[in-house]
């Protein structure tokens, strides 16, 4: 099963980072922003190549929400952060390639998650 990315409001991000089961990644975004554009186009490759791993991926546009943006230090988009059992582990600000950002949602994945043998 492919992870799919939700659009959520404020009010769901903050109920929804709170997930112990799973790594939540967040990404703020926008419209008119070339690099949120570069990763929307490799966005389904990198879902698909997390397979089957505990992850749920958050969209928040924050443009849409500038009171959110500005509570979580929105400096630059897309920004990327990773949180589990509501504890935020860590932050990614741009995207810097699909080995960059596949290797650190793996660094963040649950110890107790095997991913498939090829």
């Amino acid at each position: 099963m492919m992870i799919e990315a939700e659009h959520v409001t404020s009010e769901q991000v903050l109920d929804l980072v709170q997930d112990p089961s799973v790594l939540t990644v967040v990404e703020f975004w926008g419209h008119d922003c070339p690099n949120c554009d570069v990763f929307a186009a490799a966005q389904s490759d990198l879902l698909k190549a997390l397979g089957d791993a505990p992850v749920r991926f958050l969209k928040v546009n924050a443009y849409d929400d500038p009171t959110l943006a500005t509570e979580w230090a929105i400096h630059g988009i897309p920004t990327f952060f990773l949180y589990r059992s509501g504890e935020r582990l860590g932050r990614m600000t741009s995207f810097k390639g699909k080995e960059y950002w596949l290797a650190v949602i793996r660094e963040h994945l649950p110890a107790s998650f095997e991913p498939p043998t090829k």
